[in-house]
């Protein structure tokens, strides 16, 4: 739902009951991931999608019987069918499931609240029951990035256990689906939630203030990257070279890395191919747990680097973490080829894609997500997150 949360704090303000249909599961060849959502109001507006226009029509008319009749939500599942080619489904190939329920605002003023924390850019989570029993289905949480949760989902133990799943959920940026429950002693009532996250944007760090880096700049602010470009040549470091950066900084480049603020979901792209640069830039970047680190420079100047960060003590295990060359083999030549080739890999790292034509894969082009760990769980700080990333560009 987070994906059309402009439209719906509106009509969480007017109080007024809507349909809200959202994807719950998605296997095969699906066009939108776990958690899009359309809503339908009384007035039969529409807002949102959630097959990219395949199955729109026959989910509107299950809206407006919802939001006619009332009574529980309800679920149901679209796939492609090969016997009737005029069926409703899904001309992909995949199948979606999708949950309609009818919305009463003025009884969730916790969800009202989650939708104004997305509008401000603050990161939040809200976890919906979407399987379970028909007194729980449809139940919801708002769970803040700090701070108290609020509504319920039924029992004081499974909104325990689901909030510390929804906050590592938020810590890893991603939208999925957990089970939860069926244990006597702490949780006996079993549930299937979807907690959809709204997390900051990621961040991408380039280093190195070059013709490569104002193309990369741009390229990732267009992938929902908060786009970071440091140097220490205050010449280069310019408005004028850089309009696409959301922040440009004067700096040593080890100096401001080790000063601010990185997560599991941040790219660090070291374009500087210069030593004095590059050694401390990248010994502290593959120290850190952060999602990607590349570096740019040939194969000559790739071996020369680490043959260096191996004389400053930068052990093995880290040491392969480094994407150098930096990108994918697209052939590029001009600085915004390049860009688009270290963002391929930046996705096909992100998603653990293997960065071959789909032509010549088999198999499914979406493979379903590894679940989740369990709260205290250890996680991957390597930054492969799984399930469905959130990079600012459905939320």
């Amino acid at each position: 739902m987070l994906n059309i949360a402009d439209t719906l704090h509106q009509w969480y303000g007017r109080a007024r009951p809507f349909a809200l249909a959202t994807v719950t599961h998605v296997s095969g060849s699906a066009p939108l991931p776990v958690g899009t959502a359309l809503a339908v109001d009384m007035e039969g507006t529409a807002v949102g999608n959630i097959s990219g226009g395949c199955v729109e029509a026959a989910v509107y008319e299950l809206c407006q019987q919802v939001l006619a009749h009332g009574g529980p939500p309800v679920r149901t599942r679209f796939g492609y069918s090969d016997d009737d080619a005029f069926a409703v489904g899904l001309t992909c190939g995949g199948e979606i499931e999708v949950l309609v329920q009818r919305v009463e605002p003025a009884a969730e003023a916790h969800v009202a609240a989650a939708l104004e924390a997305v509008l401000a850019g603050r990161s939040c989570a809200v976890a919906r029951v979407i399987d379970g029993p028909g007194e729980c289905l449809g139940r919801t949480l708002h769970v803040p990035d700090g701070g108290p949760h609020d509504g319920t989902l039924g029992g004081e133990n499974e909104d325990k256990v689901v909030v510390a799943h929804a906050r590592a959920l938020l810590r890893a940026g991603r939208t999925a689906r957990i089970e939860v429950g069926g244990e006597a002693g702490t949780c006996p009532t079993r549930l299937t939630v979807l907690v959809h996250t709204h997390a900051h944007r990621p961040r991408m760090l380039i280093f190195g203030a070059v013709d490569f880096a104002a193309a990369l700049s741009q390229a990732g602010r267009f992938l929902g990257y908060h786009v970071t470009v440091c140097d220490a040549r205050p010449v280069f470091t310019t408005r004028a070279r850089f309009p696409h950066a959301d922040e440009i900084v004067t700096d040593w480049p080890h100096r401001y890395l080790a000063a601010t603020e990185t997560d599991a979901r941040t790219a660090v792209c070291v374009l500087t191919h210069d030593a004095k640069f590059d050694i401390p830039l990248l010994r502290s970047a593959l120290a850190l747990p952060v999602g990607y680190v590349g570096a740019m420079g040939s194969r000559r100047t790739h071996g020369h680097r680490v043959a260096l960060l191996r004389e400053a003590g930068v052990p093995e295990e880290q040491l392969a973490r480094l994407h150098s060359p930096i990108g994918l083999d697209l052939g590029a030549r001009t600085p915004e080829e390049t860009a688009i080739s270290i963002t391929a890999e930046i996705i096909a790292h992100t998603n653990r894609g293997t960065g071959l034509p789909l032509s010549q894969g088999r198999g499914r082009i979406h493979p379903p997500a590894q679940p989740l760990p369990g709260p205290g769980a250890p996680q991957d700080r390597g930054g492969d997150p799984r399930g469905t990333p959130t990079h600012g560009l459905l939320l």
